[in-house]
């Protein structure tokens, strides 16, 4: 299934690489590895984390104190925010 962020995603993920940068060399790339496997998980199965409401799910991120948050949709999957 097709995964797509939205604008206000893309934002906020590309602000936490920029923060965990600064934090220490190689954070960023570390969440970056992170982020992309969580994807993949709610890829392979989309209905299995946690619903807030009737159609926007939450996947956490591991090691991070971040969640993907996201609708499943039959044409796809949106990314509408990282939290």
């Amino acid at each position: 299934m097709k995964v797509e962020f939205l604008t206000p995603a893309q934002r906020e993920f590309e602000q936490i690489v920029r923060y965990y940068d600064q934090q220490r060399e190689g954070l960023g790339n570390q969440f970056i590895i992170e982020f992309r496997r969580t994807v993949r998980r709610i890829e392979n199965l989309p209905t299995a984390w946690s619903a807030m409401s009737s159609d926007v799910r939450r996947c956490q991120i591991h090691r991070f104190p971040y969640s993907v948050i996201y609708t499943v949709r039959h044409e796809g999957i949106f990314t509408g925010a990282i939290g």
